[in-house]
Formats: C-alpha cells, structure tokens, sequence
C-alpha cells in the first residue's frame, strides 16, 4: 500500500515537472533566431544549495551591512555549447550542480513572441528569465524551448540557468552506463521570435508503403480561426494548400513524381511553408523504408545496412561533439569505413549532425537512452521514456534518412519491463507509422540440445527488426567453431547484429589466442571469425561493430589498458586506424553489392 502510495506521489510529481516544458518547435534552424552561443559566467554549485540562496535572482549588494555568498561576475566562465567536464580539469569527474548566466539585449516588438531554445542540457536544467522561473525540463538528449515573451524586458535582460547531471536510480539513463556523463549545457542556445500565430510543428513525409503519395500535417500556435498554408516544393512543381481548422491543425495527402532519396544519391528538396504570418524553409527528402519477410527495403529494393556506432563525442578533445564541425569529423570516418548507416549510441545526437548525415546519404537509426538497468517498476521512469520518444520523433520525424526508432538497449526480461517496452512501441507506431521499430537485446540463450542461439523475448515479437548485442571472443566464449555458428534470431524478419567487438589498444600486437593481451591482434583475428559466422545467420541485414571510435567511460578502469577509455574502437581515441578497421571495410565493400529479390 504505500509502494503504491510512493510511485503514484511520484508520477505526479513527474507530471508537475514537464508541466512547465515545452516539446520545441519543428526546426528551429529555419526560423529567425538569435544565438546565445558563447561564454556564459558560471557557478559550481557542489551541494546543490543555490535554489534557496537565490542565485537565479543574481542579485547586487544594494547598501553597506549587505553581501551576498555568491556571485557570477569575475569568476568561471564556461563555453556554450560545450560540457563542463572537458573545460576545467577541476570538473573531470563532477557530477553536480553547476549555473550558468548570460547577458542579453533584446528590442522587444508588441506583436511577436519570444522563446528560448536548448539543444539539450544534461541532465536536469531550471531556466530563469530575470530572475524568475521559466520552466524545468528533465533528460540530457532533448530540445527544449520555453516561451518567455511576458517576462521580457525591452532592452537588458539575464538568463539564468540552474543545471544538473547527478545520476539517479529512476532517471533515464539509470546510476550506471558506459560513457562519459558529460553534464552542463551541452547543446546551441537561441532566442526564437516567432509572430503571434506561429507555425508550431509540421510533418511532410511519404505515407506509409507509399512512394509517390505524399502526407502533410500542420500545426499553428495561437490560431482562433481557420487559417490556410501554402506547402511548396518548387523543384517537384509541387503546390498545396492545407487548411487548418480553428485551433491551427490542418492535413493534406496527394500524389507527387518525387527522385527517392537513398544511399547513393541522398536527393534532398527546398520545401517552402508559408502561412499568413511567416514563411519557413528547409531542406527535406523521400524515402520509403519497409520490410518483406527477412528483407529490409529501401525504396523498394534490398538494402543491406552496413554500420557503424558512434557515441557523441570527440575523443581527441575528450568532450560531448557539438558543432558542425565536430558532426563532420566523426561523419568522414563513418563514410570512410564505407558505412551506409549508422547507429546513434545510445542518445539522440545533436540535430545538425542527423542533418548532415541526412545530406551524405546515411541511414540512420536513433534511439533514448533507455540502456540497461532502467526502473521500469516506477511509473514515473516509464513516463519519462514516453516523454522522451516523443521529443525524439518530434524533432527528428522530418529526416528522411532516420529509417529506425529504438526504443532500448540491453533491457532485463520483466513483467514491468515488458510492459513498458510494448507501450513505447505501440507509441511509437502511434506517432509515426511510416519507420520501423527496434530495440537491441543481449539475451540469447544457447540451446544445447540444438546447438543454436535463440531470443526468447517477448518485446522482440512486436518489433518490425529485431537486434542483438552479443560479444563472442570476448564476453562470451565460442560455443562453436565460427563458421559453424548458428543462430536463429526471429527468423521471420530482418535481424541487426548490433553490437559486438574487443578492446585493443592501438600499436599493441600482442596476439591472437588471449584477450587479456589487449592487443591489436586478437581484436583482429575476433573481428575475422565474426564475419565468418555472419555467412551462416539466414536473415542477417545490417551488421554495426562496437565502436567507431574509442569513448571515455567510467567503468573501463584497468589503469594500464583503459584508463577509462572504453577501447573496443576501431579507431584509435587519437585517430588511427586499428588493424580490425580493415577487415570491416573489406566486409562492407563487399556486402554492399546489390542483393538478389
């Protein structure tokens, strides 16, 4: 009885705390926008204790007896975007509180609006507008936006934002996961003007099975009356008009001779939205991704996804990946190893990277960070996943080249967990139809009687491709020679092997027959065996060696091998390529070949 009690207290506090955020508007790169990018003054709040000292206030001494214990001026300064992690060595491993300021002059206009825009900040963030409480927001991943068109001043005004990325047992991720957890604010910072009736949110995409047919739904903010959208794409000599009902939705679907956007030529459109208030623009493309028994179909044809993982970071630096020239850093080595997709882990990146990827003709696949020991018996971490799925989609629904959601990683078998998962998928397909839905699982059994690897999961029959993590050579041992490997893995549809690899440390050999070496060699000849054993799985389509790139996370504490460095990349966390980098390129080169009906 008072479980129950506590997880409903819970959930409604839950409820209280995304009452005051705001899912962002579509494409806040196509709007009139001013940066608050830069240097932001910054406290370090150890304790948590600057909400009840007043430091969202920033107030001044006003007479002589009066002083204040703290103080932005003179002090910390911190890069935004950035992590506050890898800007001080002091912070290298902080996991607190931290507050950011920033000074701003806005001339205020009596017929706009006025919000503020965040990337992301990890993990938790209470914004303040001179002084006074915007709003709160909860994950590290996400954009978030609040309106603070009442509170502006006309002329000088503050921003004040309180951050925090503590982990915690109910959050998402959970205490323990293997990266860095780069806290602060992390992604860009804008002021969005927008007119009084704005246009909120929209989707243009192909309609589900479809490549010709073309659906479009608008949202306006602040409409009390019908009010008519004209949707161009001028190098398609498309013109439609959508006309929304009094609260500002609007549908419309209709037939276009579109060029399909895929690997090899990533054909993106100018599209044009225009209401009577404002116009936007962006860049977007077509495409239609389905499955046919084990086959993944890219615009109708096969496609075998040859991938890559890659965390959010750079590893050079040692910190969360932010611009744009950090997205096109990491994506030059995902073309390189002749990648067609790849495999954000296990969050959402920043949005100019999925853009940009979207532009060189990768495939994507997102996920939320539910990875591992999430506390799926608390209503209020399910909600918080929900939230999540649909900050993701919103944001993300318009590229083309995302072709997977994820809904978890390496999840426990439960009742509760079950649950959960099934009602992310379900809202998943309720938010967007027109993609496919995974999760990567790690818990196939081996049956001996068989001699077989087999899922036994009942998440996995919901799913359009099912995925799976398994780590032979290295976590687990061969139960067979590799090329008599078998496993049956949901044999009806497509199956990703997620995950799989060794650690190595680059310009070490050591050699092929023990692990503990840490060598070159071993990751080399694992590597080999694998592709090996991939010839016997029936219905592999898409493979994604762990890692791209070698990544910082606390739990790799051998001093002398990982030095907190998760190594299983097959690049080095300097850059150089690992002998295991080569085997995946020939393998791809040859498995992107086209694939027989």
């Amino acid at each position: 009885m008072i479980r129950s009690i506590l997880l409903a207290a819970m959930t409604i506090l839950l409820a209280v705390f995304h009452s005051f955020s705001q899912t962002a508007m579509t494409n806040v790169y196509g709007r009139n926008k001013t940066s608050l990018n830069g240097k932001w003054e910054a406290i370090i709040d150890q304790f948590s204790i600057g909400t009840e000292m007043g430091i969202f206030r920033n107030r001044k001494p006003t007479k002589p007896t009066e002083f204040l214990e703290y103080s932005f001026e003179n002090g910390l300064r911190l890069d935004v975007p950035g992590d506050f992690n890898s800007q001080v060595t002091e912070l290298k491993l902080y996991e607190s509180s931290v507050w950011y300021k920033k000074d701003f002059q806005l001339k205020k206009s009596t017929d706009k609006r006025y919000f503020i825009h965040f990337g992301a900040v990890n993990y938790l963030a209470e914004v303040y507008l001179n002084g006074k409480l915007l709003g709160r927001h909860e994950g590290g991943f996400f954009p978030f936006q609040f309106e603070m068109t009442n509170q502006l001043n006309n002329g000088a005004n503050f921003i004040v934002v309180h951050t925090n990325n503590a982990r915690s047992a109910d959050a998402i991720p959970s205490l323990k996961f293997d990266w860095w957890n780069y806290g602060g604010i992390t992604r860009e910072v804008f002021i969005v003007e927008t007119p009084a009736i704005y246009l909120q949110d929209y989707t243009i995409q192909l309609e589900k099975n479809s490549m010709k047919r073309i659906f479009a739904k608008i949202q306006l903010s602040g409409a009390t009356s019908k009010q008519k959208i004209n949707v161009e794409i001028p190098d398609a000599k498309i013109k439609q008009t959508v006309t929304t009902d009094e609260n500002g939705f609007g549908e419309i679907s209709f037939d276009a001779k579109l060029q399909l956007w895929n690997t090899k030529i990533p054909k993106l459109y100018d599209l044009v939205i225009s209401t009577p208030f404002e116009t936007i623009k962006e860049r977007i493309g077509f495409r239609s991704i389905q499955t046919r028994g084990t086959e993944i179909l890219l615009n109708g044809e096969p496609v075998f996804l040859a991938g890559s993982n890659v965390h959010d970071e750079i590893a050079q630096r040692e910190g969360r990946a932010y611009s744009e020239a950090d997205a096109a850093q990491l994506l030059r080595e995902v073309k390189k190893l002749g990648s067609n997709f790849i495999r954000f882990t296990h969050y959402p990146p920043f949005e100019p990277m999925v853009r940009m990827a979207e532009e060189m003709g990768i495939m994507i696949w997102l996920e939320i960070p539910a990875w591992q020991k999430i506390n799926f018996e608390n209503p209020k971490t399910v909600a918080l996943g929900e939230n999540m799925l649909r900050d993701l989609i919103a944001r993300d629904k318009n590229r083309c080249a995302v072709i997977l959601w994820s809904v978890a990683n390496e999840t426990r078998v439960s009742p509760a967990r079950n649950k959960a998962l099934s009602g992310y998928i379900d809202l998943v397909r309720q938010l967007d139809n027109t993609r496919l839905v995974t999760a990567a699982f790690d818990n196939i059994k081996y049956e001996e009687q068989t001699r077989t690897y087999k899922l036994n999961d009942p998440v996995a029959d919901k799913l359009d491709v099912v995925s799976v993590n398994k780590y032979f050579g290295w976590y687990h041992q061969w139960t067979d020679s590799p090329e008599n490997m078998k496993l049956e893995i949901a044999p009806d549809r497509p199956f990703i092997y997620s995950e799989f690899g060794a650690e190595a440390q680059f310009g070490q050999d050591g050699d092929t027959e023990n692990a503990w070496t840490w060598g070159e060699l071993y990751q080399e000849k694992l590597y080999k065996d694998h592709v090996k054993m991939f010839a016997n799985i029936a219905n592999l389509r898409g493979v994604s060696p762990w890692v791209l790139i070698d990544f910082k996370s606390p739990y790799r504490m051998h001093q002398r091998q990982q030095d907190y460095w998760n190594r299983k990349g097959l690049i080095s966390d300097k850059g150089f390529y690992k002998k295991a980098w080569y085997v995946m390129y020939d393998y791809y080169i040859k498995m992107q070949m086209p694939i027989k009906k």
